[in-house]
């Protein structure tokens, strides 16, 4: 499938290593080279961490295909509903290319 009609919208990737970006594509290629734009990383934290959920803004950013495993369009109205620092779940951990 092709990520050109995620172009210039909200998406959310999950990266091999368990890592939550959220940012605006502006670029892909046919490798799934990605480049987003105003790009913060989520962290959600397990229910019994006594530190917040958080975000970090990185900006610009961009993700090499082979450390993509999953991409998804945001539903921008719901996503800017929720509080991030008060979400809680568990960790998302590694993958593996085989």
């Amino acid at each position: 499938m092709s990520l050109n009609q995620y172009m210039n919208k909200k998406i959310l990737i999950i990266t091999v290593d368990g890592r939550t970006l959220i940012g605006t594509l502006v670029s892909c290629d046919q490798v799934t080279n990605l480049v987003l734009k105003e790009t913060v990383e989520r962290v959600i934290r397990p229910q019994d961490d006594p530190e917040e959920s958080s975000e970090t803004p990185h900006g610009l950013y961009m993700i090499r295909g082979d450390n993509v495993v999953v991409c998804g369009l945001v539903d921008e109205a719901m996503d800017s509903s929720i509080d991030w620092t008060k979400v809680r779940g568990e960790v998302i951990g590694s993958t593996k290319h085989v």
